[in-house]
């Protein structure tokens, strides 16, 4: 049996999200992002094209390198306006009733106390259909807004990131006891207080000493999707991550890449199959091959050469104004995303990449590749990338919205369907079951968070177990 190609669609609270220019487009709704009706309708297109999930990316700084100014992304748009994105996802689970939602929040900048809350709460709203992308960020200009005097080197960044997820684990899994809430209206207790406990997380980032404020919810743990393909980012995924997001630009790449992570994932104790990785892909697609590439150069017409090295300045760190358009470019290691040259530049031993070659070639697919053509072009080619790069499907950015989307589900999905590669419905009623094709909306045993559960049940110390005998006494005469 062919492997079933898993599909989700690479949206943001802004205008201009992977592609430069083309907001400009008659038929592009992007910049109606601001509404909630764009999010209703994009859910409710989506679980009718049976994708798995909308996977809403986000920053929290902006694009202020190239030309040492914001002017360039202010004009084009280029992720700046940019709104939260956690507070479209309720609406969007009210009008589906399986697609799932992976929300990203860079944790560099939050408190894992009050994240796991949001978390909790939305998984509960949702019914287990939430997911977290787990970043910390890469824009020094976050950094300098939210009162750091510059970003914390790269690999730190992941330091505190294993010790926050390890919190919110605590919190999630540890906390409460599965059978806490009683919600007895008799005896007028709900939850039972001998079953609700302190994590006492004690940390070299984080002091959380008391319990999770929200009672369980379906998955307890959100799916947890991380995308961070440089050597400290793959073994913080292959520790942590359930769906990686990965931007290979070749399947050669692709193949090398993925056989990494799931090897580190063996490395740290857990099943490599309980991975699933996903490639950033853009997808231009019609009726035929014709079709497709006139469309393509249509979006084409609309890009903006500027905004696309506005772009790639925020990713690399590296202002392009200050090459010549026909320089090659090395792979530059720094604090931003160290992968991104890279994989340019390693892309075709035999080419040097220069700022000309990423506005004309990536001025539609921003990081990640572009496939142009009809449903047997564009399918013949997503099965390559799966069966050849060791994927498990993809994050399928636009040009236009809703209408790349659209497209796919009008031409693609038929044609994937026909070939066994897309299933038949939805596997289950949670994300994790659904996506990751678990028995359980639960988190595996091998996972990380998996070793918290019950963890804390019998550690009160003496002051906790003497301030529950007056409670206890008190209600028990009350009864």
């Amino acid at each position: 049996m062919s492997q079933r190609i898993i599909l989700n669609a690479f949206d943001m609270t802004c205008v201009s999200h992977q592609a430069a220019g083309t907001w400009r487009h008659p038929d592009n709704r992007a910049d109606t992002y601001k509404d909630l009706d764009y999010w209703v309708d994009l859910a409710r297109l989506l679980e009718s094209g049976g994708f798995d999930s909308l996977f809403i990316a986000d920053v929290l700084g902006v694009y202020d390198v190239y030309r040492d100014s914001v002017e360039t992304s202010l004009i084009d748009a280029d992720q700046v306006p940019v709104n939260d994105p956690f507070m479209q996802i309720s609406a969007m689970a009210a009008v589906t009733e399986r697609l799932g939602f992976g929300v990203t929040a860079a944790l560099t900048y939050e408190q894992p106390y009050a994240l796991a809350r949001k978390f909790s709460t939305l998984d509960h709203l949702t019914k287990g259909r939430v997911a977290w992308n787990v970043v910390t960020s890469y824009l020094n200009s976050a950094a300098v807004n939210l009162g750091l005097k510059q970003q914390i080197a790269h690999d730190e960044r992941y330091d505190l990131a294993d010790e926050f997820l390890d919190v919110t684990y605590k919190l999630w899994e540890g906390s409460w006891e599965d059978d806490a809430v009683v919600r007895d209206r008799d005896k007028g207790v709900f939850t039972d207080p001998t079953k609700v406990h302190p994590i006492g997380h004690e940390g070299r980032y984080f002091k959380v000493p008391g319990i999770h404020l929200c009672e369980p919810s379906p998955q307890r743990t959100p799916v947890i999707f991380q995308a961070g393909a440089s050597p400290r980012g793959q073994r913080f995924a292959a520790q942590h991550a359930e769906g990686v997001f990965v931007a290979p630009a070749t399947i050669a790449q692709s193949a090398t890449l993925t056989e990494s992570i799931r090897r580190q994932a063996e490395d740290a104790g857990r099943d490599r199959n309980h991975l699933k990785i996903f490639s950033l892909l853009t997808v231009i697609t019609a009726e035929t091959d014709e079709a497709a590439w006139a469309k393509y150069g249509e979006y084409q017409a609309y890009a903006s050469g500027d905004g696309m090295l506005s772009f790639f300045g925020g990713w690399t760190g590296v202002d392009f104004s200050r090459f010549d358009p026909d320089q090659p470019l090395e792979a530059i290691d720094n604090d931003a995303i160290r992968s991104v040259l890279a994989m340019l530049t390693q892309a075709d031993p035999n080419r040097q990449w220069t700022p000309r070659d990423i506005v004309e070639q990536r001025s539609i697919g921003g990081i990640g590749p572009v496939l142009v053509g009809g449903p047997q072009t564009v399918a013949d080619e997503l099965e390559r990338w799966v069966d050849e790069g060791g994927l498990d499907g993809f994050n399928l950015a636009y040009a236009v919205t809703p209408g790349t989307f659209a497209d796919f589900i009008e031409w693609v999905v038929p044609e994937l369907a026909r070939r066994g590669r897309l299933r038949d419905g939805y596997a289950g009623e949670t994300l994790r079951e659904n996506l990751l094709d678990s028995p359980s909306p639960r988190v595996p045993d091998t996972h990380p968070a998996a070793r918290y559960r019950r963890a804390f049940v019998n550690r009160e110390n003496a002051a906790d177990a003497t301030r529950r005998e007056p409670f206890e006494a008190a209600r028990a005469a009350s009864f």
